[in-house]
């Protein structure tokens, strides 16, 4: 090969390489890695088949442009979450309205009793509701909102006794997630107290609870199945726990419009049905679990859901007014959303 052409050859390669320099930082550009972070554990359906499968299908639905990073630890206190999202602590995250309630007034509406039989029955009648009568409120106003949804019926375990008739709750110490379902304890005549979630556990291994509300998923992911006694399960739950996703606004303002709508693709309801099918899984293994830790399971009698309906109807009537001074119509909206609850049953 003459000199010619070697130096031929050494210029091109030269040259494909200075072109390729010139395109990899703007190929890594169009990647970004944003955090995410959760605060019950990674084992718990919330972290491992809500968030983890979404930032799956995300990363998917964007062609690898948007990817997550999952934080060894949440940044915050469970309830300060979203402030923690807003001030760029983390990029993406959830809170439960349960945690608070002052701030997030509107989606306390699925949390109230007597919802849907299911998780994905609640939390998709309730994504409905959401962006068509709360979204245009703005109580996640500072956020970008991704999606809501909600966990399985709440229902009562305990330590002590079965639970056939309200009476049956005086005086027993019961620890709520706040919100609703500490409300509910109260006007039920319990001695009711907050506490986070992941605390459970302790509480009542301890004693200084006598019992708690959950779902029944919450007999895995907090291994409750080794404390608790007795269960009583009503028709809907005696509560429900309503959760919103959201990201950091600043960031979401960076994302392209293609992969915002590519991420919006697989939020909204799609998020609340990948949660409530989780959630509904999780139950159903906690039921079988229950069962073979001879746990007592008491279907809510007849003499107690009259007993709750009666005692729950002020705190029901309080969200409505509540929902009315924001500016939504609270009879209208929850008779609406108990309509969308069988719409969604019957497969609409």
């Amino acid at each position: 090969m003459s000199r010619f052409a070697t130096a031929a050859v050494w210029g091109s390669a030269a040259l494909a390489l200075t072109i390729f320099a010139g395109f990899a930082p703007a190929a890594q550009a169009q990647t970004t890695t944003l955090t995410m972070s959760s605060w019950v554990p990674p084992s718990h359906l919330l972290t491992r088949d809500v968030l983890s499968v979404w930032a799956q299908n995300v990363e998917k639905a964007t062609n690898g442009r948007v990817k997550f990073q999952m934080l060894p630890k949440h940044p915050s206190a469970a309830p300060g979450t979203f402030d923690a999202v807003r001030d760029g602590l983390v990029d993406v995250s959830y809170v439960t309205a349960s945690y608070t309630p002052a701030r997030h007034v509107l989606p306390l509406l699925p949390e109230l009793p007597g919802g849907g039989a299911t998780a994905e029955i609640n939390s998709v009648a309730f994504s409905r509701i959401h962006w068509k009568y709360f979204q245009p409120v703005g109580e996640y106003k500072g956020v970008k909102l991704l999606g809501v949804f909600t966990h399985g019926p709440g229902q009562m375990f305990n330590t002590k006794r079965p639970i056939t008739k309200v009476e049956d709750l005086s005086g027993m110490k019961i620890r709520s997630g706040g919100g609703i379902s500490e409300q509910m304890a109260q006007a039920l005549g319990a001695s009711a107290f907050v506490k986070p979630a992941p605390e459970s556990y302790e509480l009542l291994s301890s004693g200084v609870a006598d019992g708690t509300f959950f779902p029944l998923e919450s007999i895995i992911s907090f291994k409750l199945d080794r404390v608790v006694k007795y269960a009583t399960l009503f028709p809907g739950g005696f509560y429900g726990s309503a959760f919103g996703f959201f990201m950091n606004e600043d960031k979401w303002n960076k994302l392209s419009k293609a992969d915002q709508d590519a991420i919006m693709s697989v939020s909204g309801e799609a998020l609340a049905r990948l949660a409530g099918k989780a959630w509904d899984a999780t139950d159903r293994a906690a039921l079988d679990v229950m069962k073979k830790a001879n746990i007592e399971i008491t279907p809510a009698t007849p003499e107690l859901v009259k007993g709750v309906n009666e005692r729950s109807k002020a705190i029901i009537d309080k969200w409505k007014k509540d929902a009315t001074a924001k500016g939504v119509d609270g009879d209208k909206v929850y008779a609406e959303f108990h309509e969308e609850l069988k719409r969604v049953a019957a497969g609409k």
